[in-house]
């Protein structure tokens, strides 16, 4: 069952919403005129914007197979997971682990309108969704504990997320919160936008400044600290295409400015 479900949610046609940007530059149908002139701004500064918009995409798509599979984790917590659209969590890891039991987290109402297909599980599995803040790790996991046993391991998902908290220590504290509740054996996953391209810099100064939810670039080393205490997976905190790719990567990969990366709690 979805958190609040009971409620009609409120969805603002007003503002641009960082989950409808990522969904229009992902080329799926659930976004405004709005989400679609902010999108296009950034485009215009930013072309690649496009392709790290999938790029991030089948960086989830790999970390979710390597932690179903070679991991064997059959419990995820998908914290900002954002619009429902092709490969969602549940869906990669229920494919190698049907009783995989996935819990996604957001706060845009238009999230919680399509959480219905966030909640296609297999018979085997379960899933669940939580109308939330990644600022209230402590609600969270209070809510996830409905889906999830935190007393065997859990992936926590966090994409993209963590950059829309503005302040540095604020993010980390929350990453250091949620992982307290796990128990070892669990792992994080992490991805988010690296402040290395004075190109996309000015394009995201550009999204903030449109009214949507900011979006803050951290320098790699600030992205590779939410992995701070933890085994983290070969190979380490890299440009997204460079983390166990499917096929090699063409040799600019390494200039792409989307980070990420997994560590396993000891």
């Amino acid at each position: 069952m979805t958190d609040d479900a009971s409620h009609p949610p409120v969805i603002d046609t007003d503002v641009p919403h960082s989950a409808r940007i990522w969904t229009y530059w992902l080329g799926g149908k659930d976004h405004y005129p709005v989400d679609r002139e902010a999108g296009e701004r950034v485009r215009e500064t930013f072309p690649a914007i496009v392709d790290l918009a999938r790029i991030g995409r089948y960086f989830l798509g790999r970390v979710v197979r390597y932690l179903a599979g070679e991991a064997g984790i059959r419990q995820f917590l998908d914290v900002g997971t954002g619009l429902p659209t092709v490969d969602n969590t549940h869906e990669v890891a229920q494919r190698i682990a049907p009783e995989a039991r996935i819990v996604y987290v957001d706060n845009d109402p238009l999230v919680l309108a399509h959480a219905e297909a966030l909640l296609t599980s297999t018979p085997q599995g379960a899933t669940d969704y939580i109308n939330a803040d990644v600022r209230d790790p402590d609600a969270i996991l209070a809510r996830a504990a409905r889906t999830l046993d935190f007393s065997r391991p859990v992936a926590l998902v966090l994409m993209g997320v963590l950059a829309h908290v503005a302040d540095y220590d604020e993010a980390r504290a929350v990453v250091r919160r949620l992982l307290a509740a796990l128990p070892p054996g669990s792992f994080l996953a992490v991805r988010d936008g690296a402040d290395t391209d004075p190109d996309y810099s000015e394009a995201i100064r550009g999204y903030n400044a449109s009214g949507a939810v900011a979006y803050h670039l951290r320098t790699p080393e600030q992205i590779a600290g939410f992995l701070d205490g933890l085994d983290v997976v070969e190979p380490g905190v890299v440009p997204c295409p460079l983390w166990r790719p499917d096929v090699s990567p063409l040799t600019s990969a390494r200039e792409v400015a989307l980070l990420g990366g997994v560590g396993r709690k000891p």
